[in-house]
């Protein structure tokens, strides 16, 4: 677990000691004797041993102190400070900060194929967790040929490939859309935003508190069907959009037909017999429901 430690040494009186120490060798021109070389040149090199020492914490960064493969603690707080040159100290960044991942394909609930990916808004909240908890990224050096730890790489790209597996998830639990079950109030990815971005959030975040970090936010950013299916799907709603709004047309329709009917009957213009009705219906349906606009036919004789 996470130990925080509070240091007190004051970097600024330890880098006027490391200096002191590095231009020893300008105390030849005092003493100029042999014997005080080998003593000032040892100074010397102490100076610069000191100095590596040093080391400043700024606000929302920490230092993690290992000292000879021992964890020692955290240092949060800010300022410039000196210890042991012997500890290795790994700074770690509590600050907020955003990750996107790749868009990836993957089958919904259904097996359609669909583009999706995420925004991730992170922090690290467990140092220790965080440096030792995940299998640090080791590369070699080209100018030292040593090989050299990247902690802070190892857990991104960590929050990254966990990031995709959740998402992976929540695609495959609910649909692209609700075309196959019309009329019924189900969550699906396109229309259920706040519970899937809900679900996907709860599903990183109990992946990378593992490892000490907290997730603040998480929501799709990308979310389209793969352009394989992308042009029947397009088809497929046009064609929902038209039967609805046909359905709409002729509800429409019968209600004006039914008052056009009923003011003829009220005021007595004219009686009709079931035969002109029927007639009359059909012609105001053909009318109000067709695509273009009605061109009409004056008959100069009798309507009988």
């Amino acid at each position: 677990m996470e130990k925080e430690i509070k240091l007190e040494t004051n970097g600024f009186l330890h880098l006027f000691i490391a200096l002191v120490l590095l231009f020893a060798p300008l105390g030849l021109i005092f003493h100029p004797e042999v014997w005080f070389v080998p003593v000032l040149i040892f100074l010397s090199v102490v100076g610069i041993f000191w100095l590596t020492g040093l080391f400043i914490i700024q606000p929302n960064q920490t230092s993690v102190l290992v000292f000879f493969g021992k964890y020692q603690g955290t240092v949060k707080q800010n300022g410039f400070f000196w210890l042991n040159p012997f500890y290795i100290k790994k700074k770690v960044s509590l600050r907020v900060r955003n990750l996107e991942s790749d868009v990836i394909k993957v089958n919904d609930q259904q097996g359609n194929p669909i583009l999706i990916s995420a925004i991730v808004v992170w922090k690290v909240i467990d140092t220790y967790k965080a440096v030792f908890d995940i299998e640090a990224i080791e590369e070699v050096d080209p100018k030292t040929g040593m090989k050299k730890t990247k902690s802070e790489e190892s857990y991104q790209k960590f929050i990254k490939i966990q990031t995709e597996s959740a998402l992976r998830k929540i695609a495959h639990t609910y649909p692209y859309d609700n075309i196959e079950e019309e009329g019924v109030e189900i969550i699906c990815l396109r229309s259920g935003i706040d519970e899937i971005n809900s679900s996907l959030a709860s599903e990183i975040s109990e992946r990378l508190l593992l490892v000490g970090i907290e997730v603040i936010e998480a929501r799709i950013s990308n979310l389209s069907y793969a352009p394989e299916i992308a042009g029947a799907m397009l088809r497929r709603q046009q064609a929902t959009a038209i039967v609805a709004a046909r359905q709409k047309i002729v509800e429409g329709a019968v209600g004006m037909v039914k008052l056009a009917l009923d003011q003829l009957k009220d005021q007595q213009i004219i009686e009709l017999d079931d035969e002109k009705k029927a007639s009359m219906v059909s012609n105001l349906l053909v009318v109000l429901c067709a695509d273009e606009s009605a061109r009409p036919v004056i008959n100069a004789g009798s309507i009988y």
